[in-house]
């Protein structure tokens, strides 16, 4: 039986970080080598600038002059924070966040407890929380930036699960668009969804592993 869900943000209800192959094109480089020069490895945990970024560590503007500083050193001339973070919302769809919020609605009506674990800038602010009703939908947030630790670090999932107070990780799912992400949570005995640029599969999948039961 299924107790609580964990959520993903960006990716999840908005389109995902990490396909940015028409900027990169623009700055006359690959997707794979602009995600390396801005996010590091993104599935370690090191100190790379993004990833203190993250942990609530460093500042954005250390992460983006790190940014600039790597793609400049590959001979990519013209990344800007404007551009990245347009490229960044470029796929996003008011279709698929309706979508997803649906699906929380749902589950919150058949009792499941849901949170949000997201890897977050403190310079964001609460502004993305106004893409869709956070404090009305979910039950926490898991941010980051706030908490010190960042997917896919063991450890923030174990935060998850104890402010929920799950009675094991087997009765959760957690849902990511970053396949090291669903790798952690399952390696815990989380059931981990990977959502895809069409995020119905990932839908359909949640809704069968929770809800038919219910039915």
């Amino acid at each position: 039986m299924i107790e609580a869900v964990f959520w993903d943000f960006g990716g999840v209800f908005t389109g995902s970080p990490f396909r940015l192959d028409g900027y990169a094109r623009s700055l006359g480089t690959t997707n794979e080598r602009l995600l390396e020069h801005v996010f590091g490895r993104y599935e370690a945990n090191g100190d790379h600038p993004w990833h203190r970024l993250e942990r609530g560590e460093g500042t954005l503007a250390e992460a983006l002059e790190a940014a600039t500083e790597a793609c400049r050193s590959d001979g990519i001339e013209g990344f800007s924070a404007e551009g990245f973070f347009k490229a960044m919302a470029g796929d996003d769809s008011d279709e698929r966040r309706e979508q997803a919020v649906a699906k929380v609605r749902e589950l919150n009506h058949a009792g499941i407890r849901q949170a949000i674990i997201t890897n977050n800038a403190k310079e964001f602010g609460t502004a993305w929380r106004g893409l869709i009703p956070v404090d009305e939908l979910f039950e926490d947030v898991i941010d980051s930036s706030d908490v010190g630790l960042r997917k896919p670090d063991p450890a923030i999932y174990h935060l998850a699960l104890a402010r929920l107070d799950v009675t094991t990780p087997a009765a959760t799912v957690f849902l990511d668009d970053f396949p090291p992400n669903v790798a952690a949570s399952r390696n815990l005995g989380m059931h981990g969804i990977l959502v895809e640029h069409d995020i119905t599969p990932a839908l359909t999948e949640l809704h069968q592993m929770v809800l038919s039961s219910l039915e």
